[in-house]
């Protein structure tokens, strides 16, 4: 398996009540990836932590790090904060298409095989705040367009319940698969994101199936929660059954990109924290990899659900 990391979470991060670890620049980030043990992977935020594309390029062959994705953001300008894709302002959806845009050029220009949106900002607080048939309208229209410009970088969608909107837009995975059939291209996917689908009520593996059968490509974040909100926990730290069941299927479907790591240290010491992280993600992999498939899917065929239960006691959890 091929791991990575969202570099965003090696500097300072900040919520409503405090502020973590240290200010640093992208080389430093950089740095910081060659020192966690497994992690060759990265994915930057576009536009604010990227820089010149060829010296860019330069640190990461420098330090023997690959791409596995470019993170366009769309939520931190300050026109964007009440939403961006979905608003009512055309000026406003269009810049925001033009970032995803550039953001794809900025992919081509370093070698990054796809780009991934998270469009947090757009949603909605209260009730009557928007009206969803237009915001839902203008999903379609700003997604399609985005999507359909330079497709040989494909355009990743990532849903989330909630945060920075009480409730967003695309809150589960199956409303994001519901916009990319409407927008109609199938050089699209979804970032699949663990802890996202954790808040949603979701069953990750359930999901990423549904993607993979619902014709389109799968992308997928690591971390982990309580479901209550998205902690962006070390993986499998409070769901192992889960990442489990999501690696057998990750490996069912034959998932080769990057399995890059959403989770944020705070205050815990950064590179043993990402450490932990790369250890039990790399565990669970391999552990998912010695179970006899055939033979779990017959007994799933059977509904032998006894029995399931009884090897995944002695073969997952060791009892």
């Amino acid at each position: 398996m091929k791991q990575g990391v969202i570099i965003g979470f090696l500097g300072k991060t900040q919520d409503r009540f405090s502020e973590y670890q240290h200010p640093v620049g992208t080389r430093e980030k950089l740095e910081i990836v060659k020192k966690i043990k497994g992690f060759d992977g990265v994915e930057m935020v576009f536009p604010y932590e990227t820089g010149d594309p060829v010296e860019i390029k330069k640190w990461m062959d420098e330090l023997g790090l690959q791409f596995a994705a470019i993170n366009v953001n769309i939520k931190k300008e300050a026109e964007w904060v009440p939403g961006a894709l979905s608003r009512p302002v055309k000026d406003i959806r269009d810049r925001a298409v033009e970032m995803i845009k550039k953001g794809k050029e900025y992919a081509r220009a370093v070698g990054a095989p796809h780009v991934t949106c998270c469009p947090l900002s757009d949603g909605y607080d209260v009730l009557f705040q928007v009206d969803y048939k237009t915001a839902w309208r203008y999903m379609i229209e700003t997604v399609g367009e985005a999507a359909d410009y330079m497709p040989e970088i494909p355009l990743f969608i990532e849903p989330k319940y909630s945060e920075t909107r009480v409730h967003c837009q695309l809150d589960t995975t199956a409303k994001a698969l519901l916009l990319l059939k409407e927008v109609g291209n199938t050089n699209t996917g979804i970032t699949l994101d663990m802890g996202h689908s954790l808040q949603s009520q979701e069953n990750p593996a359930q999901s990423l199936v549904t993607i993979y059968e619902s014709g389109y490509d799968a992308y997928i974040h690591t971390n982990d929660n309580d479901t209550r909100a998205d902690w962006d926990l070390v993986g499998s730290s409070r769901h192992f059954l889960h990442s489990v069941e999501l690696m057998f299927y990750a490996r069912e479907y034959n998932y080769s990109k990057y399995f890059t790591t959403d989770a944020s240290p705070r205050i815990f010491e950064m590179v043993d924290f990402f450490n932990r992280h790369a250890e039990i993600t790399q565990g669970v992999w391999d552990l998912a990899g010695k179970l006899d498939r055939a033979k779990y899917k017959k007994l799933m065929a059977e509904e032998n659900y006894n029995e399931l239960m009884r090897l995944v006691n002695k073969e997952i959890y060791r009892i």
